[in-house]
């Protein structure tokens, strides 16, 4: 059995991880809950207005159609990864690479498939084995709509350029603090809305729909990208505020557990003295 000092420093320890793990739940609990009604409030806005583009767009034909619409062979694909840069956040990091890692080595196989990054964390790890075209990471020094649409502006020239086929998304949808769910979505071109949705679909347009879609589809854009992120973010905080407490909860049963065998310890020492006593005092009545 360790010794009562080793005892005493390991409780101390636990003791003071403890209280980190504690006040980090209580940052993340309080950084969601702003992050999740930024989200919740965008999510509407957003899904509609991307809705009505992708009708609009795929109502063009010909020479009027969009050159965001445009449907090519995929053989050149960028992978926008979006996690974090900080880590101690459960799975949160770790399923974004993993769901990268399932792009490059099964639905896009034998294609060129680069990266842009968004998050020091999934960078470190996809860079040492994939092209990493840009990363950006300082995004969420400050997470503005500005900051997020000159990003959103170099996809769009990439693509426009010619420079890939297929843009993609791979992020974590904000559900609730402790759900998130791993999203893989296609940013460029843009899909066309299913067969039933566009019948239902009847809108008047002021002015006409080639005007519409030539300012408002790379807003549409940016937005979208922009949710992601959002939703990204929330996601974050939600996963950490989720692991600290875990580790909260992990740290008071181990600390628990040490006083328990500390007060053994120290009650088996206290017994041994005792009996070392009583034997001495028997020793000199002898």
């Amino acid at each position: 059995m360790a010794n009562l000092k080793e005892l005493r420093n390991r409780i101390t320890s636990v003791s003071s991880t403890m209280q980190i793990t504690s006040a980090m739940k209580m940052v993340s609990a309080a950084k969601l809950n702003k992050a999740q009604m930024a989200i919740t409030a965008m999510r509407p806005y957003a899904d509609k207005l991307t809705e009505l583009l992708q009708s609009l767009s795929a109502s063009l034909e010909g020479d009027n159609a969009s050159v965001y619409a445009e449907q090519r062979e995929v053989n050149k694909v960028l992978v926008v990864a979006i996690a974090s840069n900080r880590g101690l956040a459960g799975a949160f990091n770790t399923n974004i690479i993993k769901a990268c890692r399932a792009l490059y080595q099964t639905e896009y196989a034998g294609k060129q498939v680069d990266f842009v990054t968004i998050g020091k964390k999934v960078n470190d790890v996809i860079s040492k084995t994939q092209t990493i075209v840009v990363n950006r990471d300082d995004v969420f020094d400050d997470l503005s709509f500005a900051n997020v649409a000159e990003i959103a502006e170099d996809l769009m020239k990439r693509f426009t350029a010619g420079d890939y086929d297929k843009i993609v998304l791979v992020y974590n949808q904000f559900k609730n603090a402790a759900s998130q769910i791993v999203t893989t979505e296609q940013f460029l071109p843009i899909l066309p809305v299913e067969g039933e949705k566009k019948v239902n679909l009847d809108y008047i347009f002021e002015p006409e729909k080639q005007e519409i879609v030539e300012e408002l589809i790379p807003k549409s854009l940016k937005t979208q990208l922009y949710k992601a992120i959002r939703d990204s973010f929330a996601s974050e905080h939600g996963a950490r505020m989720t692991a600290m407490h875990k580790a909260t909860d992990n740290a008071k049963e181990l600390r628990d557990s040490l006083k328990l065998s500390y007060n053994k310890a120290r009650q088996a020492a206290i017994t041994n003295e005792i009996l070392e006593i009583v034997g001495g005092a028997e020793a000199l009545n002898g």
